[in-house]
């Protein structure tokens, strides 16, 4: 199996709270609550090792609150190469209605020192050498400059390693300008990159594939119930997910980018790829956290999805999102 490294500069502790609904203004009471260490680029991790990979994650860590991420690398075997920095990580509350709606309220995260950098630097440049692939995943820390995620970028790109690259906002503009090998924003993501809403089909596939051309190998849209769409060189592929009951939907991007990484690395073809990809994030959404590859229902799920090319005869592009 292949040697990934997950970089996630700002981590997060999830506080789900599940709920049939939400009042807005008035005291909601939770059925039940949990706290997970998280961040995009943790979730990646876990589902990778998972699926038997060599999973290191590295980035900031704040020291006040570590205790809960180291837990989980002992936990999931994951190799803790975090810089510590002062302060706490960032708590993200996930509110999860009855009917699968799911409201969030992030929190801004720790600041970050030159020194702090300069030693995340100096780690990554042991670390990357080593590693297959890197992931970069999750917002920006503080007053974190976007032009030092541009900087990361092309530094792992000369070093000869794919970045697959998950963020939003202005830490997307500024990622992609550094061209990593893939990257992979939903449909709200995409439309911030584009500056403007996409409401067909046809009208994402035409701004992923301008994304693509401005020096991007790979992109990967996230469209929820309306499948993935994956844009490669030479070839556009689009997968339908099985229908299924949502409980979360946090974490199945995260879930999607890491069976996707998965399936590049281990030599499978396009379509097995986008398949097993998007079965493991169906499966990921019928339950809170991460996709399982091992849960009963997965070998089904994986069946029951469907795989075409973009555009095909199937394909309805013109379709509202």
């Amino acid at each position: 199996m292949a040697r990934i490294l997950c970089i996630t500069l700002n981590p997060a502790l999830d506080l789900t709270a599940d709920t049939s609904t939400v009042i807005p203004g008035s005291v909601n009471r939770a059925e039940s609550t949990r706290l997970d260490a998280a961040g995009k680029g943790i979730n990646v991790a876990r589902v990778l090792a998972q699926l038997g990979h060599s999973v290191t994650v590295s980035g900031f860590l704040g020291k006040d609150n570590a205790a809960a991420f180291e837990r989980l690398c002992v936990d999931e075997n994951l190799q803790d190469e975090f810089v510590r920095v002062s302060g706490q990580n960032r708590i993200n509350i996930k509110i999860t209605e009855q009917d699968g709606r799911v409201t969030e309220l992030n929190g801004p995260g720790f600041e970050v020192t030159g020194d702090a950098l300069t030693q995340l630097e100096r780690r990554l440049a042991l670390l990357i050498p080593k590693s297959d692939a890197v992931v970069i995943g999750g917002s920006l820390p503080g007053d974190f400059p976007e032009s030092a995620l541009a900087a990361l970028i092309a530094g792992i790109n000369d070093a000869g390693k794919p970045v697959w690259l998950d963020t939003s906002g202005k830490a997307l503009k500024a990622g992609v300008t550094a061209r990593p090998e893939a990257v992979k924003p939903n449909i709200d993501e995409l439309a911030g990159w584009a500056g403007h809403s996409l409401d067909s089909l046809t009208a994402v596939a035409d701004t992923a594939a301008r994304l693509q051309a401005s020096g991007i190998s790979q992109v990967i849209v996230s469209m929820g119930p309306d499948g993935v769409l994956w844009l490669r060189p030479g070839e556009s592929l689009r997968s339908v997910p099985p229908s299924v009951s949502v409980t979360s939907t946090v974490g199945a991007g995260d879930t999607l980018l890491a069976g996707m990484v998965h399936g590049s690395l281990s030599g499978h073809g396009p379509e097995q790829v986008l398949a097993f990809a998007t079965a493991l994030s169906a499966e990921s959404v019928q339950h809170v956290g991460v996709g399982n590859p091992v849960a009963p229902t997965f070998q089904k799920l994986l069946e029951q999805t469907r795989v075409q090319p973009w555009p095909g005869e199937n394909n309805n592009g013109e379709m509202p999102l």
